[in-house]
């Protein structure tokens, strides 16, 4: 059964199952040379079915991604906000839904609050919906992604495999960080949510 999500006045959401996701690597196919336009964006197989899934569970999902293309002048703002309309779309068509997306735009050299690995983003969406962080889950294909996850308070941190996941182990490691779960993607990160 579909739950739908009604709102209180100080836009608190009604449920506790919040899921953050990043976006590149995990919903779609990242690119070493950025997602810059509505055709370099295709969906990784999955994840379409991964949203919906999330969806008649009564999750809350809010997308929190980096987007230094922006700052960088490799794809304007508009575009940007194109790309994420039709990724909306897609989802909600295949049955699922992206509750709101926040980004950062900023290039690391920038120093600004909002740049994963720093949890300013997944701040703006608390303030925002009134989450309670400690019941909140992050799904990421980096190490910034789960040390975001650690640095907010957010109850689990889980790693995908898919884009930079490989990667991420080493980092991690060094750092001292450990994810909830390790997933070979967002389908299968889903399912063991659930």
């Amino acid at each position: 059964m579909i739950r739908d999500f009604v709102m209180t006045s100080n836009k608190q959401l009604t449920t506790d199952k919040i899921i953050f996701l990043d976006r590149d690597g995990v919903i779609n196919r990242d690119s070493t040379d950025y997602i810059k336009s509505r055709a370099e964006f295709e969906f990784l197989p999955g994840s379409l079915e991964a949203l919906k899934f999330l969806k008649l569970n009564g999750f809350t999902t809010i997308i929190i991604t980096n987007q230094s293309a922006v700052n960088r002048k490799m794809i304007p703002e508009e575009e940007l906000a194109a790309i994420h309309a039709l990724m909306r779309d897609t989802v909600s068509a295949s049955g699922g839904e992206i509750r709101d997306i926040f980004f950062c735009p900023h290039r690391p050299e920038e120093g600004c609050n909002c740049r994963k690995p720093k949890p300013g983003l997944i701040y703006q969406a608390q303030k925002r919906y009134q989450i309670d962080l400690s019941t909140a889950c992050m799904v990421g294909d980096s190490a910034k992604d789960i040390e975001c996850a650690r640095s907010a308070g957010c109850g689990c941190a889980v790693l995908v495999r898919t884009g930079n996941g490989i990667s991420a182990d080493k980092i991690l490691a060094e750092k001292k960080i450990v994810p909830d779960h390790v997933a070979d993607n967002l389908y299968e990160a889903v399912r063991w949510l659930l």
